[in-house]
């Protein structure tokens, strides 16, 4: 009575600590990622320093403003002779000088410089805003990766626990038989081998599944326990368009913008190299001073004040350095030429690997499907196999080899349906669409 309230008991607390056990949906995964991993942290923190350089406080629109102050003291022994013949000696004669000057400098045109390297900055910011999406669908493709690793490691020990329940049921009946006299010894030594075996792969499949976890709290920034499930559902979008896929493939892939946003990078430097070379630059200038001298008895102005303002136009005009500009230019021209040429070719390839992904997804589909109906055929299989082993028309061996056949009909299920589904989110990364659709 004892042992069977303690058993009792012992399942209580499992199931409670069971219902207990977080379930997280791929969608709160998701969530956790965008703001806790730290390589998605660190792209929006690029973003903020390239929205600071594009900014007017870096553009060069504005004017320069500095001040300037000193002062100077002297102690001097000085002999003057006048003009009437008089001579005077002075000794420590103490003499100071203050001054101080505000400076303003703006630049009223510049050939256009700041004005291509304003939309430069821009399009910087834009290139650094599509790098931080690159790293967060990067981030999330990993995501899943992990996460569906999680859940078909969760399918696989379900499955594997369930081969040990009827190893074990196997290896009572085969001792019943042995205490009754219906078999050998044998059967009993084959089916406990075989129970050792699948206690292995249990073993070993349980600490994967540990690790596995592990490394997807990791791409969530550590943000949970270590005990906890996923959701093993998954649900595809069979409603995707291979056509409308592939427009939006060469409408929105982030490695094409990227290399469109590096274009115009390039145009716009090209332009401001120009503008530097062949156009000048007229500055408005302006200062206010004052300045305070308290000479010595020697002088014949005791102290002196002076305040002022002054103003101008500067303008410079590098009229020739030598060629290295136009040498920047020519290659500036070339480099952005080949630029092109290397998107073009991006386009070829970004069109064959979406072609590829979709070929790929569509066939791991059929595949996924087919498991789907092996695992029926395994199943009445390994059904009637177990119903001919217990009133003793087949042997253990060929109990076995059913039991088998349905634990990897069970596996191959699991690994075709989260490859399927790996394989539809690799087509929507390519085609841009990842962040914009709920899988």
């Amino acid at each position: 009575m004892n042992l069977k309230l303690y058993i009792t008991c012992s399942l209580m607390v499992f199931g409670i600590y069971a219902n207990a056990q977080q379930v997280l949906s791929a969608e709160e995964a998701v969530e956790l990622a965008l703001d806790h991993n730290f390589g998605i942290k660190i792209a929006n923190n690029a973003i903020e320093v390239a929205e600071n350089n594009a900014g007017i406080l870096n553009s060069g629109y504005l004017p320069t403003l500095n001040g300037n102050a000193g002062a100077t003291y002297n102690v001097d022994n000085t002999e003057a002779e006048f003009s009437n013949g008089e001579t005077t000696v002075l000794n420590g004669a103490e003499s100071s000088r203050y001054n101080a000057t505000v400076n303003l400098n703006y630049v009223l045109f510049d050939g256009l410089g700041r004005k291509y390297n304003y939309k430069r900055l821009k399009e910087e910011y834009q290139l650094t805003a599509l790098d931080a999406r690159e790293t967060i669908e990067t981030t999330i493709v990993q995501l899943f990766s992990i996460y569906y690793t999680v859940a078909q490691l969760s399918e696989n020990t379900d499955a594997l626990e369930e081969t040990m329940v009827i190893s074990k049921d196997r290896l009572t009946r085969a001792g019943y038989q042995f205490d009754y006299g219906q078999n050998t010894k044998l059967e009993v030594l084959n089916a406990e081998v075989d129970i050792n075996n699948d206690s292995i792969n249990l073993i070993n499949i349980k600490q994967q599944l540990k690790n596995t976890k592990r490394d997807l709290n990791v791409v969530m920034g550590n943000q949970m326990s270590d005990d906890f499930d996923v959701n093993t559902e998954v649900r595809f979008l069979l409603q995707l368009d291979k056509a409308d896929l592939l427009e939006k493939t060469k409408a929105n892939n982030v490695s094409l913008l990227q290399a469109e946003k590096n274009i115009a990078i390039s145009q716009f430097g090209i332009k401001e190299n120009k503008a530097a070379q062949f156009l000048p630059q007229i500055s408005l200038i302006g200062s206010y001073g004052w300045n305070k001298n308290n000479n010595n008895a020697a002088s014949f102005v005791a102290v002196s004040t002076n305040t002022g303002l002054s103003g101008g136009l500067n303008l410079t005009w590098d009229l020739f350095d030598g060629g290295a500009t136009l040498t920047r230019i020519r290659n500036a021209k070339i480099d952005l030429e080949n630029q092109k040429l290397q998107k073009d070719l991006l386009v070829i390839e970004i069109e064959r690997d979406f072609n590829n992904a979709w070929d790929d997804f569509q066939n791991k589909l059929i595949i996924y499907q087919v498991q789907e109906d092996n695992i029926k055929t395994a199943k009445n299989n390994f059904d009637r196999t177990q119903e001919k082993f217990k009133i003793g028309q087949v042997t253990s061996i060929e109990f076995r080899q059913a039991q088998l056949n349905l634990l990897n009909a069970e596996l191959s299920r699991n690994q075709a349906k989260y490859d399927a589904k790996l394989a539809e989110i690799n087509v929507l990364q390519l085609s841009g669409e990842l962040l914009n659709v709920e899988l």
